[in-house]
């Protein structure tokens, strides 16, 4: 892994020490923790989650739509590859410029660009592409909105993961179970779409509305709720204790900790992260969208594996609210032991008559979600507590850089690996 012997609990452990003048302030504060009322914060958090990738899912789960309009554009890898580019770009800007700026003034402006980019699709379906097939000028359009929800996603996505990490497991454990619930929000709306609209140009008119209606509604709760958030004695409590260490590190050492050295605290975390996520997106959508075929359920077999994958997702991520494997040598393992996964679904492909069936070929979906939602929220709520807490929003931030490093290593896998 990596070419180097160092262990992940090696390179927490040395960071630890190094900062460790900043660690009694922290446990001598424990007593005086605000209580997180009615679970508010909890509760915003997942609801933020959910809420960052929403945007994302309505522009590709409306790409029906956006493939009917333009025939001769290849949409959804278009859409895909200007989304993460612009998305990696910015996270390294942002991760090697954070201190420079604060998370909450971020996600803001991040929601606020997600609004716009939104708005764009709807606003041009009415007034200028009017249902028109080959309307370029409109595609073009559609791929800088979605260029502005990448550089959106990197505030937003960026600076959520960033300040849970600043807070205890629970609150990270909120924000990735909200992730998941997105997917499942995105399969529940696409079969109501597919059973309530019919699939001519109408039909997928009124869809991708209603992703983009939905998206908005979404988007302007979370603005709400954020700025409610900022307020919680519980937030406050933690943004205090940062500011604290920050200044005790600058007092100490003269200046704060770069980014190159938390990168190096988490590596191994986002190693687990990239190779989970090369798994999952080499074989999920693609596979099921386009390899494996039901005659009893027709079209509605992929949108019932992509639902199914989203909930087992959900669930994953959801248990670790329960229990969370801490030590990274088994998490990353772990996330390792996925690639079994590739085997198993040429099995389901190519192999016995009985592994391509339909009940097979959703265990595994569903098993592929489960471990996909569970060693996430693994990764990403032990991560960021290798280091101390005024690097915590800094490390959260790297471990979401090896995420989506991981999102389009997976999409580049999917496009050459042919099952």
């Amino acid at each position: 892994m990596g070419g180097t012997t160092t262990s992940p609990t090696a390179d927490a452990t040395a960071v630890n020490d190094s900062e460790s003048p900043t660690l009694p302030l922290l446990s001598e504060s424990n007593s005086k923790i605000p209580e997180d009322s009615y679970h508010l914060a909890y509760i915003i958090y997942f609801i933020l989650g959910t809420g960052y990738l929403i945007p994302w899912n309505a522009f590709i789960t409306a790409v029906d739509y956006f493939s009917y309009l333009y025939p001769d554009a290849s949409v959804d890898r278009v859409f895909a590859v200007v989304y993460m580019v612009v998305g990696l770009i910015s996270l390294l800007v942002i991760i090697f410029y954070a201190d420079k700026s604060h998370s909450f003034v971020r996600i803001n402006v991040g929601l606020g660009l997600f609004v716009v980019s939104l708005l764009v699709v709807p606003v041009m379906d009415v007034t200028y592409i009017k249902g028109q097939v080959g309307v370029y000028g409109g595609f073009y359009v559609s791929v800088a909105a979605v260029a502005l929800a990448g550089l959106a996603d990197a505030l937003v996505q960026g600076g959520v993961i960033g300040a849970a990490g600043e807070m205890p497991e629970r609150y990270m454990q909120a924000v990735v179970a909200g992730t998941a619930a997105s997917g499942v929000l995105i399969s529940i709306l696409r079969i109501f779409t597919k059973a309530v609209y019919s699939q001519d140009a109408e039909g997928l008119r009124k869809s991708a509305n209603l992703y983009f209606l939905v998206s908005i509604i979404v988007m302007i709760i979370c603005i709400v709720l954020h700025n409610i958030a900022h307020r919680l004695p519980v937030i406050k409590h933690y943004n205090e204790l940062k500011i604290q260490a920050v200044n005790t590190e600058k007092e100490e050492k003269g200046a704060v900790t770069g980014a190159r050295e938390i990168m190096g605290a988490v590596k191994w975390y986002g190693i687990g992260v990239i190779i989970l996520y090369v798994v999952t997106l080499a074989i999920f959508p693609g596979y099921i969208t386009e390899d494996v075929h039901s005659e009893i359920l027709n079209d509605w077999y992929p949108i019932i594996l992509i639902a199914a994958f989203n909930v087992c997702d959900l669930i994953g991520k959801c248990l670790t609210a329960v229990y969370v494997v801490e030590n990274a040598k088994v998490a990353i393992g772990a996330s390792f032991a996925r690639l079994l996964f590739f085997p198993v679904y040429l099995a389901c492909l190519h192999g016995p008559m009985v592994l391509r069936t339909e009940i097979p070929v959703t265990i595994v979906t569903c098993l592929l979600g489960l471990t996909n939602g569970y060693l996430t929220s693994c990764l990403l709520m032990v991560g960021p507590k290798t280091v101390p807490l005024q690097h915590a929003e800094t490390a959260g931030t790297v471990l979401v850089l090896f995420l989506v490093l991981g999102l389009a290593c997976g999409s580049v896998v999917s496009w050459f690996w042919v099952i």
